[in-house]
């Protein structure tokens, strides 16, 4: 366990993120969702660690035991932040994996550090490209008034607006088992993130479109995986047209699963990113559409 400086603010104060660095060979950085932190990446590190694999989580600036400074989150910091762990590390060839907010974080750093250092891409239940309401169709997307009720509540409650949001995480059409005891570990992250942090992100949910970045990820070997049940980023909004959209990728679809398959479907998670990380960076993916 390292936290790494990455700014110091006006009153040269420093600003740290917090991260795990573990095991030996190809290495695989995992950027958690909102709002978590990167403990919820627990099994899967554990399968890639077992697997051989170099495993960095992180926790993003205002979330976990990273820095909680005052008026700075957007997207462009957190790709700065980023790309300021794996010069640290000295990273390369990297299968840089993002989750729900992780994966807008991820296209970022692809466009705004021109891919340095990374090999390969996994966009897991992401965000990409964007939750928005499309101009052409406004039954796609999320309504803006669901930000503006979730910033309410966060600001009412936000212990309350944990719970709530995890139950969010586990619905579906059909019903996940996902024991109580996960939940409240669940829970316990979103209660160490900064109020601060929680509500900018919100405004980026809301606002953040990515259909125009997606271009410096084209020609990277990319894995996106979603779940046809999640109705936090649903994927006919978001991993649906980013497939169509990017050529060199393949897109897995996990029958009915949840915004939260990390956990619900942990090992099934565990093995797709596997599959990528041992995917030689020079090899095309081919396009393709599996249903586990």
């Amino acid at each position: 366990m390292s936290t790494l400086e990455v700014e110091v603010d006006t009153l040269g104060r420093s600003i740290e993120l917090f991260y795990e660095d573990a095991g030996y060979g190809f290495p695989v950085v995992l950027s958690h969702g909102w709002p978590l932190d990167h403990t919820m990446w627990e099994e899967q590190r554990a399968a890639l660690l077992d697997n051989g694999c170099r495993v960095i989580t992180y926790d993003r600036r205002g979330f976990g035991s990273s820095s909680r400074p005052q008026g700075s989150y957007d997207y462009n910091r957190f790709a700065d932040d980023l790309a300021a762990l794996l010069q640290h590390l000295d990273l390369r060839d990297v299968t840089l994996v993002g989750f729900s907010m992780g994966a807008g974080e991820v296209v970022r750093y692809m466009v705004r550090h021109l891919g340095q250092r990374v090999a390969r891409l996994a966009l897991v239940s992401g965000i990409v490209p964007s939750l928005r309401p499309s101009p052409g169709d406004a039954e796609e997307g999320i309504d803006e008034r669901v930000f503006l009720r979730m910033a309410a509540d966060i600001r009412a409650d936000r212990f309350a607006f944990a719970k709530w949001f995890t139950q969010q995480l586990f619905e579906a059409d059909r019903e996940f088992m996902v024991s109580q005891a996960r939940k409240d570990w669940i829970q316990s992250q979103i209660h160490r993130a900064s109020t601060e942090a929680m509500l900018a992100c919100v405004q980026l949910f809301k606002e953040a479109d990515f259909s125009d970045e997606l271009q410096a990820i084209i020609n990277v070997p990319t894995l996106i995986v979603h779940g046809s049940g999640d109705r936090i980023a649903p994927v006919s909004t978001t991993a649906a047209p980013l497939a169509r959209l990017l050529q060199v990728s393949v897109y897995k679809t996990y029958e009915d699963a949840p915004h939260g398959l990390f956990a619900t479907h942990a090992e099934e998670l565990s093995a797709n990113l596997l599959e990528l990380v041992r995917t030689p960076p020079s090899v095309t993916l081919p396009v393709a559409t599996s249903f586990i």
